[in-house]
């Protein structure tokens, strides 16, 4: 099957790891700005982290034949210095400019604390301003319901932003109607711990459909799998699904969410092995 793996961390990972992706369907990813392990003291750090994923992991990401985007953001675990995160605020909109940026993610919430929560809402009102997508990262664990609520409830005071244009990711069973319910897009990502196995999506699938959802791995520098996708996707299949719903939430759901903006091109490998009735 064709298959867009809507958010990892590729900068992280391996050569051997594109190369499996490709020979695997994958045709597209997109790469959200996060926390890079350690906090990084100043804005020169963060303005050099920007430049990889804006130009060198793309240019490394075509040399494996897949088409490569990224997100633009201060993560939410390093808000809590507010002087460092407000001058840091101020280098984005020049990456938010870069061809391959598809908008403002992952921001969130980390522990629900004030500091986070302003830098949320800066986030939030520059995404307004520059009429950009919106990628969430939510809480882990006991903090989940807590955070998604919050940061639901900050971008519903911005009603310039078009919900459609909104995806709360690290979605579970407890959490996922709230974003549905305010009109937003939703994300499960299989983690093998702290967030959702494939098994678990699955369940999840059968349980709340398809609408308005995409699968990913957000696979990094700890405990992860680039390969979790598939596992969904044979799960899915072993459980009797149509393929034509597994390729709906693998290809079709993150590419039409991701061609809300005007960046993201239809992978023109994936288009023509569609037209053609084959699959890479």
């Amino acid at each position: 099957m064709i298959v867009i793996e809507p958010h990892i961390h590729l900068l992280c990972r391996t050569t051997d790891d594109y190369d499996r992706l490709f020979a695997s369907g994958v045709v597209a990813v997109t790469e959200p700005a996060f926390w890079a392990g350690f906090d990084r003291g100043t804005p020169a750090a963060f303005e050099v982290y920007y430049q990889q994923i804006t130009s060198y992991e793309r240019a490394r990401a075509a040399r494996h034949g897949i088409d490569y985007y990224c997100w633009m953001c201060l993560n939410p675990k390093e808000a809590e210095d507010l002087g460092l995160a407000r001058e840091v605020m101020k280098l984005l909109p020049k990456y938010l400019a870069c061809e391959n940026c598809l908008g403002v993610g992952e921001i969130g919430l980390n522990r629900n604390t004030k500091n986070e929560l302003e830098i949320l809402e800066r986030h939030i009102q520059l995404a307004e301003d520059l009429n950009q997508l919106i990628l969430v990262h939510t809480p882990h664990l006991e903090d989940k319901l807590k955070g998604t609520k919050l940061i639901v409830d900050a971008i519903k005071n911005h009603p310039k932003i078009n919900p459609e244009r909104v995806l709360i990711d690290h979605m579970e069973e407890h959490t996922l109607r709230i974003p549905r319910d305010a009109g937003m897009w939703a994300g499960l990502t299989l983690y093998p711990d702290t967030k959702c196995t494939p098994r678990r999506a699955a369940d999840i699938v059968e349980r709340f459909g398809a609408d308005k959802l995409w699968i990913n791995s957000a696979a990094d520098w700890g405990p992860s799998d680039p390969f979790a996708v598939f596992a969904f996707m044979a799960e899915m299949l072993h459980r009797g699904h149509d393929r034509a719903l597994v390729q709906r939430i693998v290809y079709d759901n993150p590419a039409g969410f991701l061609s809300k903006s005007p960046k993201f091109k239809w992978p023109a490998k994936a288009e023509q092995a569609m037209a053609s009735g084959r699959r890479t």
